[in-house]
């Protein structure tokens, strides 16, 4: 199945074997990076990982996109987050989590001047230091999970995702830092 999909309440099967998200998360040394297309925080250690089915998927980084690519019963919300995990197989495991415009979020507030600095310079990379992925993760243990592809060229496909159901919060003016770095064309594209 090719991802981004528009997730529907009413087709959705609950499937109680899944259990929680299991993740064990830790600060990590981490860069922060204008792709031109979007903003990235990379991380240089081990951040942590993911595991399903008995196989852990570390994870690698963390990036935003806006509007959101997955829908959910035909709504498109302010943002979203992918958290990109890989095995040691490489195969991916991405965790989405959607925003809609409100309080500001925690996460994105901790990385604000370096967003500032990101916005005038593509292909731009600047050191932040430890970067804790769990305040990334969010709340909730109530999620979606679909077998689908990256969203990204190659749409490389066998990606597990996990979109978490809980809606979170970000600020219009987070929004608007995320959003400044992205070009004209992509913006015209989505």
């Amino acid at each position: 199945m090719q991802s981004p999909i528009d997730r529907s309440d009413r087709h959705a099967t609950q499937t109680p074997n899944l259990g929680y998200l299991n993740h064990s998360y830790r600060p990590a040394e981490a860069s922060i990076v204008n792709r031109g297309h979007d903003i990235a925080v990379m991380f240089r250690g081990d951040a942590g990982s993911l595991w399903i089915n008995g196989t852990a998927y570390h994870l690698k980084q963390l990036h935003w996109h806006s509007p959101s690519e997955h829908r959910v019963n035909g709504r498109r919300y302010n943002l979203e987050l992918h958290m990109v995990h890989l095995s040691a197989e490489n195969k991916a495991a991405v965790i989405g989590r959607l925003y809609k415009i409100g309080r500001r979020d925690h996460f994105l507030h901790e990385l604000e001047p370096y967003l500032k600095r990101m916005a005038d310079t593509k292909e731009k990379e600047e050191m932040v230091g430890m970067v804790d992925p769990w305040e990334a993760r969010g709340d909730g243990e109530a999620y979606y999970r679909y077998m689908g592809s990256l969203t990204t060229p190659g749409c490389d496909e066998g990606v597990i995702w996990t979109v978490i159901k809980r809606v979170a919060t970000v600020s219009s003016h987070q929004l608007k830092l995320l959003t400044n770095v992205v070009d004209d064309l992509i913006k015209a594209f989505r």
